[in-house]
């Protein structure tokens, strides 16, 4: 039997909280955790209580997340199209490759701008948009569809497989024959009689066929003639029944899934009805066109061109198993940014902007409000903020040293010409750091304005990441103190 690490299990699950909550953020987590224990490391060699560090980082956590506040770009548009394009393709960068990244970067901010209502009536609900796959052609040709794709299509070869101008009926009604059950038997004196029984069966179902040809005849008439007409049922179609309905010129889908029924009401309008009764034109809604699109043995119905979108999908291609997972998982994070800047109305500039401003604050600010060797705890909070934007320029193939030195000595002199220019709110608490935003330029390891770049975080996975990180690196400090603790209780002290 295996026996897992508990500190490795400690860390797995608050990245997993952190993703969970921000939908981002899970290795920046795991860093600052990894550093706050490598930093308080050289001071329990040198015999500082742990106690003393954890007491420092709580109180280092509490002036990052004051400072986090002051240091935030509030957007006074939360729809504005081109600050979400910055927050998307900063998150999507760090899980693709360039090109493909900046491809999706308009995909994943039109698919949410889609769902969001500038007066604030409802809630953004990243439910609404549907990520369907296509194992084929290339990952370049993902694109946003505005409106549903069905990954089944017809089930009669006589129906249309294109149709202008398309009035949707969404229903969950069964149109299959069904033999009654009852709890009787039944005795026939002739064949004719059971005939009879029979054909008043199949009458129920048929009753039913014929009012929506009947809504059909009724809508597609006039100034409408001509337009199309889809049924999409979540319960069974029959042959017969489908049959009758490719006769009108009626495209027939069955067993469509529960959960696009919403989507479908919301991407096209109408009502979604469930008996019979309710059939009236009302109940419709309309898309511009409905084509099937068939890939080898599979069948895609995609319906498009809808007035007012309230439901969208991302229809992901590539050519291989691996790709397509990989533009998945980039996607959601990219949706949970996006979602996440609106429902905040704010942005952090990023490329490590947000630590190196942060470590200087605890050490000119924090520092001075502590005593005794609680210093040497903010000192380590501080040190290890930097490691975010060491592994940045580590990753990039930069000296990590060399540019955090860099990126100190820049911030320090933007700090400066901050206070040299009064260009800070005098009526912030942290004015210098807090104006100056300096961060790293992975294509060259030089510091770099992330605003004028437009590399920005969003500022629920920052506050998420310092207010777990550090209460798990403390947890694990003190799991002597825990044992202790739990031992003594054990005996009864």
């Amino acid at each position: 039997m295996q026996i897992q690490n508990p500190t490795a299990v400690m860390i797995a699950r608050a990245a997993v909280a952190q993703d969970d909550i921000t939908g981002d953020g899970t290795t920046s987590t795991v860093i600052l955790i990894g550093e706050l224990m490598k930093q308080a490391e050289r001071y329990l060699a040198e015999g500082l209580h742990p106690r003393i560090i954890a007491e420092a980082y709580d109180a280092s956590k509490k002036a990052c997340l004051s400072f986090l506040d002051a240091f935030k770009e509030s957007m006074e548009d939360p729809s504005d199209r081109e600050s979400l394009r910055c927050v998307a393709r900063t998150a999507l960068r760090t899980k693709l490759q360039q090109r493909m990244a900046d491809q999706l970067t308009d995909i994943v901010v039109d698919a949410v701008l889609t769902l969001h209502r500038p007066d604030g009536g409802e809630m953004l609900d990243l439910h609404m948009v549907e990520i369907m796959h296509m194992r084929h052609k290339l990952e370049s040709d993902t694109k946003l569809i505005r409106g549903l794709v069905l990954d089944h299509g017809a089930r009669h070869p006589d129906m249309p497989k294109h149709v202008e101008n398309a009035f949707i009926l969404n229903c969950n009604i069964s149109l299959e024959f069904e033999k009654s059950e009852v709890n009787a038997g039944f005795f026939y004196s002739s064949a004719d009689q059971r005939e009879k029984l029979v054909a008043a069966e199949r009458a129920v179902t048929d009753e039913k066929v014929q009012k929506i040809i009947e809504l059909k005849r009724q809508v597609c008439s006039g100034e409408n003639a001509g337009a199309g007409f889809v049924v999409i049922n979540q319960k069974g179609i029959d042959p017969q029944s489908l049959d009758e309905l490719a006769k009108e010129g009626i495209v027939g889908l069955r067993r469509a899934k529960r959960r696009n029924a919403e989507r479908l009401q919301k991407a096209c309008g109408g009502v979604s009805i469930n008996s019979i009764e309710e059939l009236a034109p009302d109940v419709l809604g309309k898309a511009g066109k409905v084509y099937e699109h068939v890939l080898g043995e599979e069948k895609y119905t995609f319906v498009e061109d809808v007035a007012n979108p309230n439901s969208c999908t991302i229809l992901i291609k590539g050519p291989n198993d691996y790709t397509i997972a990989q533009i998945k998982d980039a996607v959601r994070d990219g949706l949970r940014a996006v979602k996440n800047a609106i429902d905040d109305s704010a942005l952090v500039p990023g490329a490590g902007a947000f630590e190196i401003a942060a470590a200087r604050h605890l050490r000119n600010v924090t520092m001075k409000q502590v005593e005794g060797r609680a210093k040497l705890g903010v000192e380590a909070f501080a040190e290890a903020l930097l490691g975010v934007p060491k592994i940045l320029a580590e990753n990039a193939g930069f000296d990590p040293q060399e540019a955090v030195i860099k990126l100190l000595e820049e911030h320090e002199a933007a700090c400066n010409a901050v206070v040299n220019g009064t260009t800070a709110d005098s009526d912030s608490d942290h004015p210098r750091e807090a104006a100056a935003a300096i961060g790293l330029d992975i294509a060259t390891g030089e510091p770099m304005d992330p605003q004028t770049a437009g590399v920005y975080d969003c500022y629920i996975v920052k506050r998420q990441m310092l207010q777990s990180a550090p209460i798990i690196a403390s947890q694990l400090l003190l799991v002597d103190e825990v044992l202790r603790a739990g031992m003594n209780m054990r005996r009864g002290g």
